[in-house]
């Protein structure tokens, strides 16, 4: 009788552990369900829209930028179709980390944006199935994206920012990205009457995505796959920079010519005068050259600190010049060589600077 008991009770136990390995076992195959790994369709077409909603930092220095975009695909899988009728529901919802990565077993192309920096952190994602299989996915992400800069023209210039998305592992002949152009013109919209996507310095002249072909050796041959590039056009604004360094600098500078109207003798004034005015030029190459990345050319700022340079290095040499010839005796022509440097520097630096605009803006 007791060993009947214990029967009993044995199987009265087991019955629930039996159930919850039965689910346990019906979970783990489905979250490890592959679903369906291949597209749809060779090519499948996918439409794909970057949504611009803000730039949040620019680094010269590392000649990078950040940005948080929103990424939005849709293309069509005739496998997810299915009767609204019978599932209730218009569509199928599937939105956050845990459902688009356990619940959702369909095939989506896994967006790559290849000049970023780091892993890059994506906040939201969301994907919709209608009737007819058309799916769409959305998701939010902030990336830093590395792209060159051209900086000859510092600190008028316009920049060029580039991110270059592909669907990673698929060739071109699997997957085709094109411009979903709807979702273009809602980022120059929200450009224009949103400040928020403007950054200090810097305003936004353009948006545009192109559709083509890239080369990649991911899987050590070469292997052509299909790419969206986006360009960012931002033009600085130079007003700080012109303010702050480059006015207080030419004030400097023709601070500088004060020497001309010195005493010819007194070269130990016009000296001290000179040097300090060459000792703050040194002060001011240190300050640019902490905020630009080490580029192999020369910028416009560049260009006009060293000719600051140099007119300020003349004024040594003229003043040594005068002194040497008032010594000898050649006041006269010392006289008249001072009196043409008190217009010649001012109009030679002058000229100078406008060269040096107009040759800089056209690099």
């Amino acid at each position: 009788m007791a060993d009947k008991m214990t029967i009993c009770t044995r199987l009265r136990l087991s019955i629930p552990a039996v159930f919850l390995l039965a689910v346990y076992c019906a979970n783990t195959a489905h979250a490890i369900d592959p679903g369906m790994p291949n597209p749809p369709s060779s090519p499948t077409e996918v439409k794909l829209g970057v949504f611009l909603a803000d730039i949040i930092d620019m680094d010269e220095v590392e000649e990078a930028f950040q940005a948080e975009l929103i990424l939005i695909a849709q293309w069509n899988d005739p496998r997810l179709a299915f009767d609204p009728s019978v599932e209730g529901a218009d569509y199928k919802l599937f939105q956050g980390e845990f459902q688009f990565n356990e619940l959702f077993t369909g095939w989506w192309p896994q967006l790559l944006i290849v000049n970023e920096i780091g892993n890059g952190d994506i906040n939201a994602v969301r994907i919709t199935v209608r009737p007819d299989g058309t799916v769409r996915y959305k998701d939010q992400r902030n990336v830093t994206l590395e792209t060159p800069m051209a900086l000859q023209s510092f600190p008028f210039d316009v920049q060029t920012l580039q991110a270059s998305l592909i669907s990673f592992g698929d060739y071109s002949d699997q997957v085709k990205l094109v411009v979903d152009q709807n979702v273009l013109g809602a980022t120059e919209e929200y450009a224009e009457v949103n400040q928020k996507v403007n950054i200090a310095q810097w305003d936004l002249l353009n948006l545009d995505l192109t559709a083509g072909t890239a080369d990649f050796r991911y899987y050590g041959t070469k292997a052509e796959f299909s790419e969206i590039t986006m360009t960012i056009t931002l033009e600085r604004k130079s007003s700080n920079m012109l303010w702050k360094v480059m006015f207080p600098l030419v004030l400097l500078v023709s601070l500088m010519w004060a020497v001309f109207w010195m005493d010819i003798e007194n070269l130990a004034d016009r000296l001290n005068v000179a040097f300090i005015g060459i000792l703050t030029i040194v002060a001011y190459q240190f300050l640019i050259d902490g905020s630009m990345p080490r580029i192999s050319y020369f910028t416009f700022t560049d260009a006009v600190l060293l000719y600051s340079f140099i007119v300020m290095c003349l004024c040594i040499y003229e003043s040594l010049l005068v002194n040497s010839l008032w010594k000898r005796g050649h006041r006269n022509a010392a006289k008249r060589i001072d009196t043409a440097a008190h217009w010649a520097f001012p109009v030679v630096y002058t000229v100078g600077l406008v060269f040096n605009f107009f040759y800089f803006q056209h690099a």
